[in-house]
Order: structure tokens, then sequence, then C-alpha cells
């Protein structure tokens, strides 16, 4: 005959308010799904600008060019390459700062507040399935490198707008991000690998 289940000794107040301290941390994350909202209706106020310059609207290619920071001697009556491929990245950027925001919203709830109980969802993200917070962190850090990179690749396509002291700095910038990825995932590997080898 199998023992019955415990249930699970309750807290003493002190430590009951310290767990529950943890949903203080709600009103960030719904903070967070706010500004998702906001680089949606970003997105798509870009996006309809560059299609609608694609069609002759002037109006749309100045905002774009305002937008991007693009700037030239010779007066710009159409859309180029370069103002596509800038328009684009920047396009792109919103996408992958969106899908920070979201790693950091779910994965960061799933993490610190409550479990979010996605267990055999057809939706379930895939790296969802094993987040804990080094997970998140290593994650968060490639994240951040793509849209680095995504910057400055847009600064380079642009560079005749930029000094060489801001061209410096942004690789620089990039390159210190690079390098912290880099030691964040080995530190993680060596934490996650340590107890393992001593054994």
């Amino acid at each position: 005959m199998s023992e019955p289940i415990s249930s699970p000794r309750p807290l003493r107040p002190i430590p009951r308010l310290i767990f529950a301290s943890r949903w203080l941390q709600l009103p960030l994350y719904l903070g967070l799904i706010a500004a998702q909202c906001v680089y949606v209706f970003h997105f798509w106020v870009e996006l309809v600008h560059l299609l609608e310059a694609a069609f002759g609207s002037q109006t749309a290619l100045q905002a774009l060019i305002d937008g991007i920071g693009y700037k030239t001697d010779v007066p710009i009556t159409h859309l180029n390459e370069t103002i596509i491929m800038l328009v684009v990245l920047a396009l792109i950027d919103v996408v992958m700062i969106s899908n920070l925001l979201i790693m950091v919203i779910v994965g960061g709830y799933e993490t610190f507040v409550s479990r979010l109980n996605l267990e055999g969802h057809d939706d379930q993200p895939e790296w969802l399935d094993h987040v804990n917070a080094s997970v998140l962190k290593v994650k968060l850090a490639t994240a951040i490198i793509g849209i680095s990179s995504i910057h400055l690749l847009k600064t380079f396509i642009n560079a005749a707008n930029y000094s060489d002291k801001v061209l410096i700095a942004q690789t620089v910038i990039h390159i210190t991000f690079l390098l912290s990825a880099i030691a964040i995932a080995y530190t993680d590997k060596l934490m996650s690998h340590g107890p393992a080898s001593s054994h």
C-alpha cells in the first residue's frame, strides 16, 4: 500500500511574504507587453511607409529618409537600393528586439514568477522546455549580439553620414557584446559541468 502524499508544510509569515514578493515583477512584464505593442505599431507604420514610397508617395519617402537618418547631396525622388536596405534592416531590427522582449517576458515569468503550465501545448516554444536562469541569460546575450550586428550593418551601409569616431565606437561596442556573450556561455558551461567532473 502506497504512503499518502503529505501536503507541503505551510510557510511562516516572513518566508511567505518574501516568496510572494515575486509577484511584484508582474507589472514589469505587463509593461514589457505594452512596449511590445508599441514595437508592433512602429513596425506597421514603417512597413506602410515603405509600400507607399514604392508606389511613388513622396511624403512616405521623406518619412523613411528622416526615419533612417539617410542624407545625400543629391535630391532623392524615388526609392533606391540603399534606402530599401536600410528600411528592411530597421524592420528586422524591430523583429529581433520583439523576439528579445518575448524571451524576457515568457522566460522571465516562467523562471522567476510562476509556471505557465504549457507542457503539451501545441504552441509551446521549443526553447521553453529547458529554460532556466542560465539558459535565459545565454539566449538574451545571443539575441543582443544579433541586434547589435543589425545596428552595425545599418551604420556601415550609411557610413557617409557618420564620423569615424562613431564607426569605431559602434564596432568596439559590438566586439564587447560578442566577448561578453562568449564569456557568459563559457562560464555557464563550466558551472553546468563542474559538479559532474568532480566525481
